[in-house]
């Protein structure tokens, strides 16, 4: 990459140094990601992460750099101790949250209480006690609910088609409200179906190749519903950068964000490819469960095109090399994620 760029490395990690870091939900897939890549610039991550077991928080994702971490075991839910946490930052990679949307629909009031209240109270902290922080806060493509076409660009209607849509419609809006009437500096970007090491695979909370990548390297057949679903992925890696792209850059401030990856794939061939790279292993096609196709969002690609326009983003990483990587470090470290 040309160093010379806006969005290149070195200016990436030049932008982060001597600054302090504060990510919510820090030991989860995303946010250990991305205090490892901070911390191994060397500058000062703190976390702060619940270890609820239904949730993605591991011990084992930042093994390697702890040391250079400071964790906080706490429940953004506490709002009373959100102020401390926030003091002194200069970042906030806002990644707390409940991802499951079958969860949410059991659950609801546990889902309103994560995604919505507790976004309301970090945003109050910051506007109290730090409103110079600079925020991003990771969205989902949820929001759309089913396209009307495709790929779904940021002015597609927010239509999400389960609680924990509407109550990250909530969060999100929550941010961009901040920053366009109290001055916070705040951005949003819209996730679509990340993969990479560290993703849960314990169970189908977070991702469903998780499940199937567990199968694989266990031996076992997994299912495949509906495998003419078209699905778009972006791996970790190109994720981070996104988040380190849209909290240095001014144009950023008070804007949503798509990310994507590279061009689509049905669930079919996405199943096909994970065994050819895993050499070997069974799939079955079968029908959506009655409970979940009631909330499924049918074909999904998005339109990343804003963010590679006004940031310079794009995904560097071929669905191929994605789940090659994935693949490779579970079957090094799978018994830390099961």
């Amino acid at each position: 990459m040309n160093d010379t760029k806006p969005n290149s490395v070195e200016n990436l990690r030049r932008s982060f140094a001597g600054r302090r870091v504060l990510i919510t939900g820090g030991l989860g897939f995303i946010g250990s990601n991305l205090a490892r890549r901070l911390a191994g610039w060397g500058e000062k991550v703190t976390i702060v992460v619940s270890l609820y077991p239904a949730y993605g928080g591991n011990r084992f994702n930042v093994k390697g750099c702890a040391n250079r971490l400071e964790v906080h075991v706490a429940d953004v839910r506490d709002h009373a101790r959100l102020p401390a946490f926030v003091q002194g930052q200069d970042f906030l990679f806002n990644l707390a949250g409940q991802t499951s949307h079958m969860d949410s629909m059991t659950d609801p009031e546990t889902d309103l209480e994560i995604n919505c209240r507790a976004q309301l109270a970090i945003l109050e902290a910051c506007r109290k006690h730090n409103p110079g922080i600079r925020i991003v806060f990771a969205s989902t493509r949820q929001l759309y609910g089913r396209p009307e076409q495709l790929p779904v660009a940021e002015t597609h209607p927010l239509r999400p088609v389960d609680v924990n849509g509407i109550n990250k419609l909530a969060g999100e809006s929550f941010h961009l409200l901040y920053a366009r009437v109290h001055g916070l500096r705040s951005s949003v970007l819209r996730l679509t179906n990340t993969i990479g090491p560290r993703m849960r695979i314990k169970d189908a909370r977070q991702t469903f190749v998780g499940v199937w990548i567990r199968a694989l390297i266990e031996g076992r057949p997994f299912e495949v519903w509906d495998g003419a679903q078209l699905r778009d992925f972006t791996y970790v890696d190109d994720a981070v950068e996104a988040f380190l792209l849209a909290a240095t850059r001014d144009e950023a401030v008070g804007e949503v964000f798509n990310l994507g990856g590279p061009p689509p794939v049905t669930l079919h061939q996405l199943a096909d490819l994970l065994v050819e790279l895993n050499g070997g292993g069974d799939f079955a096609v079968k029908r959506f469960p009655a409970a979940r196709k009631k909330i499924d969002i049918g074909d999904f690609y998005a339109d990343w095109r804003r963010i590679h326009e006004v940031l310079g983003w794009a995904p560097r990483t071929s669905l191929p090399v994605a789940l090659r990587r994935t693949l490779a470090f579970y079957r090094n470290n799978l018994v830390h994620y099961v």
